[in-house]
């Protein structure tokens, strides 16, 4: 098999439709709709050019040809409080790596494997974007990131509202995690709650009516944009400088949809789960040393 470190061309975006240009998002979707879809013959003809002899023309048509497939799935998680744009484009993210991952011998479509690798970037991108190095809570956002839905449309509770001090209770202790966590959690996944609902008894006015201008001047939005990327930039250099089998474990039970068990991991790396456990213990005391050591070092 072809190892060719020209494979990072699948990177550059600039191989890719515009993401947002004059029209946006619309025509975006607009242009990927135009690449044709791959038959099963055509797709193996293209990952075997790709992955035995790097021809990198193969991996281009293999991603535009799912270009829609990771827009669907960015779609779906549109009511989680991020910009859309950043959703597709992580979306498009895992796509690459799905092609680059693929492994010939798996007797399935590219899409099947793709779609947990796009999951996963978008999952990854989310959590990064929510919790950026807090490394204690991230555990208890994890549960509710995956489970909150499920559990409210158990308690019979659909609509995107506050939850009562009761559905919060329930929740909390089935979960594990504080109660503020709940609330928290539940504000950040509906974020999109129309502001043309009517508040108040005696004389209704529409919420919208009701909010204070809490912005920050543009200075200060600068500010924080430049803080929440310097961040990004510490955890992204710091799980890079762990071992392959320490930043398996924290992506494998932190950072995807359905995480693994400890049982499923000791069978992939042929150890117990207790084993198991403790490198996961290890991984996370390892990740939040090094985050702390690179936020003090730049700090001095």
């Amino acid at each position: 098999m072809v190892q060719n470190n020209s494979l990072m061309v699948l990177d550059n975006k600039a191989n890719l439709p515009a993401l947002v240009d004059g029209n946006g998002l619309i025509a975006y979707f607009e242009k990927i709709k135009k690449f044709p879809v791959l038959s099963e013959e055509e797709e193996q003809q293209l990952l075997l050019e790709f992955k035995q002899r790097g021809n990198l023309q193969a991996a281009q048509k293999l991603i535009t040809s799912h270009l829609r497939l990771a827009a669907k799935i960015a779609m779906s998680y549109r009511n989680y409080g991020l910009p859309l744009a950043d959703l597709v484009s992580e979306a498009n993210i895992g796509l690459m790596q799905a092609v680059k991952k693929f492994d010939l011998s798996k007797k399935v479509r590219l899409s099947t494997y793709a779609i947990w690798w796009i999951r996963a970037a978008i999952n990854d991108f989310i959590l990064r974007s929510w919790s950026l190095v807090k490394i204690g809570t991230v555990a208890a956002q994890k549960k509710l990131f995956y489970n909150l839905n499920r559990i409210k449309a158990r308690l019979g509770i659909y609509e995107n509202k506050e939850l009562s001090p009761e559905s919060v209770k329930t929740i909390a202790q089935e979960l594990v995690v504080d109660e503020k966590d709940v609330v928290e959690m539940n504000q950040r996944l509906h974020a999109d709650t129309s502001l043309n609902v009517e508040v108040g008894d005696d004389q209704p006015q529409e919420r919208m009516n009701l909010l204070v201008d809490a912005r920050e001047n543009i200075e200060q939005r600068l500010a924080v944009r430049q803080e929440n990327a310097y961040k990004q930039k510490v955890l992204r250099e710091c799980l890079a400088k762990m071992d392959e089998r320490e930043q398996c474990v924290i992506r494998s039970r932190m950072l995807t949809e359905m995480p693994l068990t400890l049982e499923q991991l000791g069978e992939q790396f042929g150890v117990s789960r207790e084993r198991v456990r403790q490198i996961e213990k290890k991984a996370m005391e390892h990740l939040s040393v090094l985050v702390k050591s690179e936020l003090a070092k730049n700090a001095a």
